[in-house]
């Protein structure tokens, strides 16, 4: 742990234990496999872990919040990365992909804000040949875009996880953000990937895992669990990983921070 920073990483091997340690981070077990007493998993007292091949890193975020979140201190930030994607040093980093890179301390900059999330990446468009093969229906749902060099959210999710499985998860949103949250996906043309946040206020964390594993949870009840193949199967993490950078933005003072790539175990030196 960093001074007045837990941070917690998500790996899905035992062998990633040291590494994580050498961090000072906290290390966080996934899928159910054979870990160490040393970690923490998501398969102990209050949990969902037999969602986890269709939820992510969702299932400890929910484990973290019904186990955990209330014994946080009040001045104390939390956060979450993975063992490939993790957060930067600073706020302008040379290279995202080094371990060289990776957050050591809090930096000063987060003084004025509630929370972190990633840096956003542009939905730049795919060549044609890609968009023939992934997008036909999604190019007709979607028209006004076709020429753009830029896709909105909504056209990358119908392209890669089925046409309008984003619109059905919208509409039982909660009225409050239903409009809000489809305006964004038709207007922005970027997304904070990584489903990371960092934040100090645990009512700002108890207030978004309220709300994002209620509408998880009735996002069931359309996809249910018999999804096929990587881009539908972690159909509830695809959904969360958009719901998250539009919820921070509306009702957090958010900072977008560099998110590094890059796997630690290959890359520690």
């Amino acid at each position: 742990m960093m001074d007045n920073l837990k941070m917690y990483c998500m790996c899905l091997e035992n062998d990633y234990l040291s590494i994580v340690k050498k961090l000072n981070y906290i290390p966080v077990g996934l899928k159910n496999k054979n870990f160490s007493k040393e970690w923490i998993l998501d398969n102990t007292l209050e949990n969902i872990s037999e969602k986890n091949p269709f939820y992510g890193e969702y299932t400890f975020y929910y484990w973290y919040w019904k186990n955990l979140l209330k014994e946080k201190k009040s001045d104390e930030w939390v956060g979450f990365c993975s063992y490939r994607e993790l957060w930067g040093e600073h706020k302008n980093i040379e290279n995202k992909n080094s371990i060289k890179s990776l957050l050591k301390s809090l930096p000063n900059e987060w003084d004025n804000y509630d929370a972190i999330i990633g840096e956003p990446t542009l939905l730049n468009r795919p060549k044609w040949m890609k968009l023939i093969k992934h997008g036909k229906i999604a190019m007709i749902r979607n028209y006004k875009e076709i020429f753009k060099s830029k896709f909105s959210i909504r056209f990358q999710f119908d392209m890669y996880h089925g046409n309008g499985n984003l619109d059905r998860a919208i509409e039982i949103l909660p009225e409050k953000d239903r409009k809000d949250f489809e305006f964004y996906v038709k207007n922005n043309f970027e997304f904070n990937q990584g489903n990371m946040f960092i934040s100090k206020s645990s009512k700002i964390i108890n207030n978004y895992f309220s709300e994002v594993f209620e509408w998880l949870k009735n996002c069931e009840s359309i996809f249910g669990f018999n999804l096929k193949g990587y881009n539908k199967i972690r159909m509830y993490t695809f959904l969360a990983e958009r719901f998250l950078p539009y919820w921070f933005k509306k009702y957090t003072k958010a900072l977008e921070w560099p998110v590094v790539y890059c796997d630690i175990k290959k890359n520690y030196e």
